[in-house]
């Protein structure tokens, strides 16, 4: 009877986690050309340099959800954000800013028995617990970065050069501002890239890890902007973007307490 009991319980915690943890596709790394390779008039370019990742990782395969954030919600005590009256389930979850975003992926570390991504300051750290700059040694879940990001929306060693990510149609991959109507959409219905990865464009812009600076024009190797600025990146573009404003290589950025409604995140980890 007591191993029933106890069966059954650890098959609840599975459950349980499981339905908590976001779904995430491997990365394999690999070596790309990031920046402006292609832009309409009368938008500001950034150089192009190649990158290359030498460690492989995992990204969400959707953003993260309603479903999956207030989970956190509730086992922490933290306040769930607004919805701004569209409606939670699987919609991709706004109105958090970098610090949420960050602790959300502490909870999900803690939960897997893995160690910490970020310190209270916001700083990578190792397995070890001590500080890095370095994202292959991040063990735990953590915001991709600016790199990272960009290499999966690509669609990673599969990519086919697409201006968007998943195909150059913007209605066929993303929600954007002509087809949105002025809200956000349950994550993976528009067309997945490469990899299997959804909206990557449009829907909601993603935070990464990084600080924002103008791009370096040298080549680099797992890239992570550690310097203090006072903006964090984000990609993607929104619900409320143009065409152009939802292409792979377009970046803005974010004081890291802004909150929005287009505004939200995907997870991502080291693979072992």
């Amino acid at each position: 009877m007591y191993r029933l009991f106890l069966t059954f319980i650890i098959a609840l915690l599975a459950a349980s986690l499981s339905a908590s943890m976001p779904e995430q596709i491997l990365v394999n790394g690999g070596s790309f050309l990031m920046g402006t390779t292609w832009r309409e008039e009368g938008v500001d370019n950034e150089p192009v340099r190649l990158i290359h990742l030498n460690y492989d990782y995992y990204i969400g395969k959707f953003e993260v959800t309603f479903d999956e954030y207030d989970a956190f919600c509730e086992e922490t005590g933290r306040t769930v954000p607004d919805d701004s009256g569209w409606g939670k389930g699987s919609r991709p979850v706004i109105n958090v800013s970098w610090w949420d975003a960050i602790a959300y992926c502490n909870w999900l570390s803690l939960k897997e028995g893995l160690p910490n991504a970020y310190d209270s300051e916001g700083n990578f750290l190792n397995e070890s617990g001590k500080r890095t700059t370095d994202p292959s040694e991040v063990k735990g879940y953590r915001l991709p970065t600016d790199a990272e990001w960009e290499f999966a929306a690509r669609g990673g060693n599969k990519s086919k050069g697409y201006t968007r990510s998943g195909g150059n149609s913007v209605d066929s991959v993303a929600w954007y501002k002509s087809n949105s109507e002025n809200m956000t959409h349950p994550v993976g219905t528009k067309a997945p890239n490469e990899l299997g990865i959804y909206d990557m464009s449009g829907n909601v812009w993603e935070w990464v890890s990084d600080y924002n600076t103008d791009y370096s024009s040298s080549d680099e190797t797992n890239p992570y902007v550690y310097t203090f600025s006072a903006y964090r990146v984000k990609r993607g573009g929104s619900w409320i973007d143009c065409p152009v404003g939802v292409s792979i290589d377009v970046r803005s950025k974010g004081l890291p307490g802004h909150t929005i409604t287009n505004l939200g995140f995907r997870i991502c980890r080291t693979a072992k």
